[in-house]
């Protein structure tokens, strides 16, 4: 939005001032994210240059203005698993997509604290969580895994369930801050529980097709048979 001034006095407008307000408040949340530091409505009002009440008066809450800094940070799943595009393998897709969310995750970590800090206190704005880690999981497993038999759809979505607990903020949170891992330890063991419960799903899945296209075959003999004593 240009700046508009009225044309009696030169001045700049209500409403140009309030945007350029609010995108000099996203501006800085989104540096402050970008560095890694804690953040904060003092901390972001500050390096807006403004007051923590005018930071107020434009976002109701710390989460609101963190979730609109982020829009432009992180990249949508299909940007960030373009490497893993191609591959067939649901167990290499979700192992690199465990990788990514997770040092993405401890790049902005300020931000991602203070989004879990947010709804744990106020667990009505939970759904005001971005959920990065779902857009990750839905594309790494949707495009290579079957799921034409019912048994194989909640198969997978019992998969995702438990992936969402592995490939998260919180879990490397808890073998960083207190099991005392390295960033590089923690992420390599959450890589390795996200690929052993999928290679054990994608089994399970192959089995329940198997199942099905056996109990198909069998049910066609009856029918050929049945027509064939008819």
């Amino acid at each position: 939005m240009p700046e508009k001034k009225t044309a009696t006095t030169g001045r700049v407008s209500h409403a140009a001032q309030k945007y350029r307000t609010r995108t000099a408040l996203v501006a800085s949340c989104r540096t402050l994210i970008a560095s890694g530091a804690d953040i904060s409505m003092p901390a972001v009002a500050q390096a807006a240059g403004v007051s923590e009440a005018t930071a107020y008066r434009h976002f109701a809450d710390l989460a609101s203005l963190v979730n609109e800094a982020l829009r432009d940070l992180w990249p949508s799943p299909s940007e960030a698993l373009a490497p893993v595009a191609t591959s067939p393998d649901a167990v290499e897709r979700i192992d690199f997509a465990c990788e990514f969310l997770l040092r993405r995750v401890y790049s902005y970590q300020g931000s991602v604290r203070a989004l879990i800090g947010a709804t744990i206190t106020k667990p009505a704005h939970v759904s005001t969580r971005p959920g990065f880690r779902f857009g990750l999981i839905d594309l790494a497993l949707d495009p290579v895994i079957d799921t034409s038999a019912e048994a194989a759809a909640r198969r997978l979505a019992q998969l995702k369930e438990d992936l969402a607990a592995v490939v998260s903020a919180e879990a490397l949170f808890s073998l960083t801050d207190l099991c005392g891992l390295d960033l590089d330890r923690a992420i390599d063991s959450l890589r390795r529980t996200a690929r052993t419960i999928t290679g054990v799903a994608v089994d399970e899945i192959a089995q329940r097709l198997a199942e099905r296209t056996a109990a198909s075959e069998c049910d066609l003999r009856h029918i050929l048979l049945s027509r064939s004593i008819l």
